[in-house]
């Protein structure tokens, strides 16, 4: 019973592709996000500014340029897109479901493959929210609409800090993403192969 038990909590991801993929979302990926997204992000509230260069202003501008801050998005992100796999392996390690069976029952197969095409679909609408969010480049200006806060002018602008970091780290979180996406997709198609007979199950 010990054995069965021990082999469900220790389960890993049933193939190649996935314990690769566990590697690059757990390791590269976090250390990318808390280490330089700290980096590039931290202190961007405070050298936000505009002109005039009051603190209300800055303020209300800086919530209307970051309606959510980067890290905080990509943060929820990554969590959000663990849950699946989280699911599965909670459910494996209740059923004391050993590796190697989850490629030779249907059923556990069946369900596997749910859990990583629900990522697929968590990832790629985290995708398509950093688009509408964020874009594809952070401008050095940033044009305010303060009409709500100043009587005197509607439209003021805005000095972006550090812009040219943030654009490269967006397209790095782009990246980042389509990658995962690409290594679930191939996992799904390693699974069906191993199903097939083309590849020798683990």
């Amino acid at each position: 019973f010990m054995s069965n038990e021990s082999s469900g909590l220790q389960l890993r991801p049933p193939t190649v592709i996935g314990q690769f993929h566990t590697l690059f979302f757990g390791s590269i990926r976090m250390f990318f996000l808390g280490v330089l997204g700290f980096a590039v992000y931290g202190n961007e509230a405070l050298h936000f500014s505009c002109d005039p260069d009051k603190r209300e202003v800055n303020l209300f501008c800086y919530n209307q340029f970051r309606p959510i801050t980067p890290q905080v998005f990509w943060a929820l992100q990554l969590v959000i897109v663990l849950v699946p796999g989280a699911f599965f392996h909670l459910y494996a390690a209740c059923k004391s479901i050993k590796q190697e069976d989850i490629l030779q029952k249907s059923s556990y197969t069946g369900f596997y493959i749910f859990s990583v095409f629900l990522r697929i679909v968590l990832e790629v609408v985290a995708f398509w929210l950093q688009i509408q969010l964020f874009g594809f480049k952070v401008n050095a200006i940033y044009m305010c609409d303060v009409g709500a806060l100043e009587k005197k002018f509607n439209i003021t602008r805005c000095m972006v800090p550090e812009h040219f970091e943030k654009t490269i780290f967006l397209i790095a979180m782009y990246t980042f993403t389509v990658i995962t996406v690409i290594l679930c997709v191939a996992e799904i198609f390693e699974i069906s192969c191993r199903r097939l007979g083309f590849l020798k199950t683990q």
